[in-house]
C-alpha cells in the first residue's frame, strides 16, 4: 500500500480501527479504567479515535493508564486500602479539595486539622469530619494518632511546616511548590531521608490517568526521543514540570535562559545539550491562555489538554512509518509532507462532581487529587518513601529551574 497514494482519511481510519481492534482483544481490565469502548470522530482530513488505549496497548501487560507504581511492579492495586491517619495543616480551600477528595481513599481517614485559628480549623472540621481539631501545628504533629500530614498552607511556610512534622516522625505531602529555594527544598529531603519517612511533593499533575498514559506511551518509545517541550501556565511551576518529564533527570539543564516582567510574565527556555530544549510560558491569569503541554518527539508527538496542569485528555500523534523511513536528517514531519500523522486519543474523566462548580469545590478537576493520594497510601504501604510519578529528582530539577527564573525576576526589579 503506497502511503502517498492512499486517501488520509482512509489511511488513519485504517491504522485506528487496527488499533482498536488490537485494544479490544488485549483486553487488560482495570481497577481505574474509566473508558469503555471507543466512538469514532470525524476529524479535520481525517479520523481520530476517542478510546481509553492506544495502538501501542498490545506491546503492554498493563493498561496505558495503570499508574507508574503499580506498572512498574512497586505496589500493588489494592493497597488504596491502607490505613493511614491524616492530619491537615492549613485550613484554605486547597487543604479543603484536599480532604473532600479523601473520602473517595478506603485507607484515608481525617484524623486531625490545625490552622492558625482554632475557630477555623473548628469549622474546616465541622465540614469535611475531622475528629481533632487543633490551633497549634506543633501540637498536632506530636499526636501519635496521626501518621501523615498533608501541608496545604502558603508556599513561603512550607519549609518550617513541613520539617515540623518531619522531624516529629511524620510522613509529609506537601503542596507544590515545596519550597522557596531548591536549596530549602534540599534540606527538606535529607531531613526526610534522616527520619526515614515520606516527603512528597503534591504536584499531582503527574498521578493524572492521562499523564500516566503519556509516559508509558513514552517509555515505549512510540514518539521517538524527545526533543521538545511547549508547556504554559501562571503557576509556574505547572509549565516548568513538563521539562523533566519529557527529559528526565540523568542530567541537568546545559542552559537555562529566563525573561520575567514584574507581574511575572514571562517565560524559560531550558536547553539540555544536544538532546533537546523546553519552551515553558507563564501567561497572566486574565487572559485566555491555551493551558497545554506538549512534548514532541523524534517520531511523533504527545498532546496533554483539558487542562494541561490537570488533563483528562491524551493525544498521541505519530509520524507515519513511509516518511520515518526517509532517514536521519531528512523531513519527516507530516506537516512537511502534506499529509496528518496518525493520531489516537484518549479521554479519562474524573469521577462527578470533579471539582468546581460543583458546590462546596474550589478548583477546577480537583477530585483529581484522588489519584495523587492512592498513590501515597500504596506506595507507603510497600515501604516505599516516595512516588515514582514524581521524585526527589524531579523536584529539585524543577526548583532549580525555578531559582533561575525568580532570578531573571529580580533583575528586572
Amino acid at each position: 500500500m503506497s502511503f502517498t497514494r492512499l486517501p488520509l482519511k482512509r489511511f488513519v481510519a485504517t491504522r485506528a480501527a487496527t488499533a482498536l481492534s488490537r485494544c479490544i482483544s488485549s483486553k487488560s481490565p482495570s481497577s481505574w479504567q474509566v473508558l469503555a469502548g471507543a466512538t469514532a470522530l470525524a476529524g479535520a482530513g481525517g479520523a481520530a479515535l476517542q478510546l481509553r488505549s492506544s495502538a501501542h496497548c498490545e506491546q503492554a501487560s498493563w493498561p496505558l493508564d495503570t499508574p507508574m507504581d503499580v506498572r512498574r511492579g512497586l505496589t500493588k492495586a489494592s493497597d488504596v486500602n491502607f490505613p493511614l491517619r491524616w492530619g491537615i495543616m492549613g485550613a484554605g480551600n486547597i487543604s479543603s479539595d484536599w480532604a473532600r477528595s479523601l473520602r473517595d481513599i478506603p485507607g484515608a481517614k481525617l484524623m486531625a486539622v490545625a490552622a492558625r485559628s482554632k475557630e477555623k480549623a473548628a469549622e474546616f472540621a465541622a465540614e469535611h469530619k475531622v475528629q481533632k481539631v487543633f490551633s497549634n501545628y506543633a501540637e498536632m504533629v506530636a499526636d501519635p494518632d496521626v501518621d501523615i500530614v498533608y501541608v496545604g498552607t502558603i508556599t513561603p511556610l512550607h519549609k518550617e511546616h513541613a520539617l515540623l512534622a518531619i522531624a516529629a516522625g511524620k510522613h509529609v505531602l506537601c503542596e507544590k511548590p515545596l519550597a522557596c529555594s531548591e536549596a530549602d527544598a534540599a534540606e527538606m529531603y535529607a531531613a526526610a531521608a534522616a527520619k526515614g519517612v515520606m516527603l512528597q511533593e503534591g504536584l499531582w499533575t503527574r498521578f493524572f490517568p492521562a499523564v500516566e498514559h503519556a509516559r508509558a506511551v513514552m517509555e515505549k518509545g512510540a514518539i521517538g526521543d524527545p526533543v521538545m517541550v511547549h508547556a504554559d501556565f501562571p503557576d509556574q511551576c505547572y509549565a516548568v514540570q513538563a521539562a523533566p518529564m519529557a527529559f528526565g533527570t540523568g542530567e541537568r539543564p546545559t542552559e537555562v535562559v529566563a525573561s520575567v516582567g514584574r507581574t511575572n510574565i514571562g517565560g524559560v527556555l531550558v536547553q539540555y545539550g544536544g538532546r533537546g530544549c523546553a519552551s515553558l510560558t507563564f501567561p497572566p491569569w486574565d487572559c485566555e491562555y491555551p493551558e497545554v503541554i506538549e512534548i514532541i518527539g523524534t517520531k511523533g508527538r504527545i498532546t496533554l489538554d483539558i487542562w494541561g496542569h490537570h488533563p483528562l485528555r491524551v493525544t498521541v500523534r505519530t509520524t507515519p512509518p513511509e516518511l520515518l523511513a526517509m532517514g536521519p536528517g531528512a523531513h519527516t514531519s507530516t506537516s512537511q509532507n502534506n499529509v496528518f500523522p496518525i493520531k489516537e486519543q484518549a479521554i479519562y474523566q474524573i469521577p462527578s462532581p470533579s471539582g468546581m462548580p460543583a458546590p462546596g469545590w474550589n478548583f477546577s478537576n480537583q477530585r483529581g487529587f484522588i489519584y495523587q493520594a492512592q498513590a501515597v497510601h500504596r506506595c507507603l504501604a510497600a515501604g516505599l518513601l516516595q512516588c515514582p510519578q514524581f521524585t526527589r529528582e524531579e523536584s529539585l530539577q524543577v526548583m532549580y529551574i525555578l531559582d533561575q527564573v525568580q532570578a531573571a525576576a529580580a533583575r528586572r526589579r
